[in-house]
């Protein structure tokens, strides 16, 4: 009779000062999706790897370009869906990989730019935590 494996523990997060932030930042955007009427992602806790993987990619880039405008954040968002196999499409499909979001930053409507804004605020605004390792120790 084969023994039975204990299951495994899932792996320590390597960046969770990262993870903080960006489950913060996914949170106020499942928010604004709501307050806007638009169709709000899982929460964090069933999100996807790979929004999650968004998420945390996001933050990582803002925190090295602080001061880059909110039309950035959206280009690189727009350049890590495109790196990951992700295409323009009506509907968001995360098995398609296709999103109707992927165009350029003028083209958006203003409700969108307005979310790339928030973005860049939660994360700025949580960003001492992530930028000291001192202060992230002490939690």
């Amino acid at each position: 009779m084969p023994t039975q494996k204990p299951p495994r523990s899932p792996a320590p997060d390597p960046a969770p000062e990262i993870t903080r932030i960006a489950r913060v930042m996914h949170e106020a955007v499942r928010a604004w999706q709501m307050a806007n009427g638009q169709e709000a992602a899982p929460p964090w806790s069933r999100a996807p790897a790979w929004m999650k993987t968004a998420s945390r990619e996001a933050v990582v880039w803002r925190l090295a370009h602080r001061k880059a405008p909110a039309s950035a954040q959206h280009d690189q968002w727009a350049d890590e869906k495109l790196a990951n196999g992700w295409r323009y499409g009506k509907v968001k499909d995360g098995k398609k990989k296709t999103h109707p979001l992927l165009i350029p930053y003028e083209d958006l409507p203003e409700v969108e730019r307005q979310k790339d804004t928030l973005v860049a605020a939660v994360v700025l605004s949580l960003a001492p935590d992530a930028a000291s390792p001192a202060k992230a120790k002490t939690r």
